[in-house]
């Protein structure tokens, strides 16, 4: 099996593949200068791009483009240093990072490299738990213009992902008992099938 491991990734090249691989399993191209003032951590599978995600730790965040102009006027969240803040972009994950023991490893690289950039506020888009939900509505586009599409967005701290740390692990252990469930009735079939033959 070949190794699995992480870096960061700079070169110019590995981050314009990595925002088109990015952008095949998301449907979402990042501009390059958003990409530029991120972190990026790829996960490799031998010397395959197999995963990753962008870490963002200086505004402009793109999370907050959704929130409208009034609710960041008026949301006592806002008076908050956005030098506080954080945002994570870019996360996918191919299938070659398959195994529950890949994936485990790949969200506690996610959660050590959040917690260790030491800020208080994690943004978050979509539908993610243990989170205080700051918007949701229409997606507010550039002249008040907006979509039926519907967007929420939310925080969280990095102490309440490592405090939750432990249920993602069961998750991922649940997840890995299914995965040995399913190999071992995939084997005993196959052998079953053989002996018939």
């Amino acid at each position: 099996m070949d190794k699995f491991s992480f870096r960061k990734i700079s070169k110019p090249c590995e981050i314009d593949n990595f925002l088109s691989l990015a952008t095949h399993h998301s449907g979402v191209r990042l501009p390059s200068a958003y990409a530029e003032r991120a972190t990026t951590y790829g996960a490799f599978v031998g010397d395959h791009l197999a995963g990753g995600y962008m870490l963002i730790t200086k505004p402009d965040y793109r999370t907050l483009m959704f929130v409208p102009d009034k609710l960041k006027r008026e949301h006592a969240f806002f008076r908050n240093s956005e030098y506080e803040m954080m945002e994570i972009n870019a996360l996918w994950l191919g299938p070659r990072i398959k195994t529950p023991q890949m994936q485990r490893r790949f969200w506690t690289s996610l959660i050590m490299n959040i917690f260790f950039c030491r800020k208080k506020y994690l943004l978050l888009l979509s539908n993610t738990k243990n989170k205080t939900i700051l918007y949701e509505g229409p997606l507010q586009l550039a002249g008040a213009q907006s979509t039926h599409e519907s967007i929420r967005v939310g925080y969280t701290t990095r102490w309440s992902i490592l405090l939750h740390f432990p249920r993602y692990l069961k998750e991922i252990s649940d997840r890995k008992r299914r995965f040995k469930d399913a190999t071992r009735a995939q084997t005993a079939n196959a052998l079953a099938r053989n002996a018939t033959a």
